[in-house]
């Protein structure tokens, strides 16, 4: 049976990212402009220093941190979309267990945070101070500063952090691994986020015993 999945594969790889990008890079914004714009020196550096450990955490312990303390608080708002949404596939229903694609975003935007701010806070920190100044002086509040300045001369940084946070995202592995609950063999395609299922990396990872001979190993490469 030559049926490898690639489809349910990509969509739960996408799906994850994407939904781990859009709760991500917001936060990171809205992190990474108040420590330049409005954050007091030392607690813009104190900020800093703890969004750059966040970085350093293993994927190992957000695997087991998610699938152990994250997935059960976030589940009853989960249950509440379904509820509410579940007339639209993509919030339709799903398993019962925790480990689902829902759970998996969640913990994929925390590991993408510091990436994304980081990065972003040096760029808008780059802002010319000239460019700062003319906009006050010209009677522009703090956030039409920020708005006519900051966010134009960093957008391009901005999207390049995106999308090292999106790479993350598409290529993590323990973490997802952990998480997300291995769909039943031949169990029909569901595209709800609260359905479990497997990414490429996390597929490759849970059958890497398989590599046993040229034909498997063809096909997962």
């Amino acid at each position: 049976n030559l049926r490898f999945g690639i489809v349910d594969l990509l969509w739960t790889t996408v799906l994850s990212s994407v939904v781990a990008m859009m709760l991500a890079v917001p936060v990171a914004i809205g992190i990474a402009l108040f420590i330049t714009n409005y954050a007091p020196r030392q607690l813009a550096q104190t900020l800093g220093y703890l969004v750059d450990l966040l970085a350093a955490v293993p994927s190992i312990i957000f695997g087991l941190w998610g699938i152990q303390e994250l997935a059960p608080a976030i589940q009853p708002f989960g249950n509440w979309l379904n509820d509410t949404l579940g007339w639209f596939p993509l919030f339709g229903d799903g398993i019962t267990s925790p480990g689902t694609v829902y759970s998996a975003s969640v913990v994929l935007a925390i590991m993408i945070l510091p990436i994304i701010t980081a990065i972003s806070r040096e760029v808008f920190a780059q802002t010319p101070l000239l460019h700062r100044e003319a906009a006050l002086a010209l009677g522009a509040t703090r956030w039409e500063m920020i708005r006519i300045t900051v966010l134009p001369f960093g957008r391009a940084g901005a999207i390049s952090a995106s999308m090292l946070g999106l790479g993350r995202a598409l290529g993590e592995t323990i973490a997802v691994t952990i998480i997300l609950s291995r769909p039943a063999p031949g169990a029909p395609f569901n595209a709800s986020i609260f359905n479990g299922g497997e990414t490429f990396a996390s597929k490759i990872a849970n059958n890497a015993a398989e590599f046993d001979s040229p034909e498997k190993t063809g096909a997962y490469i």
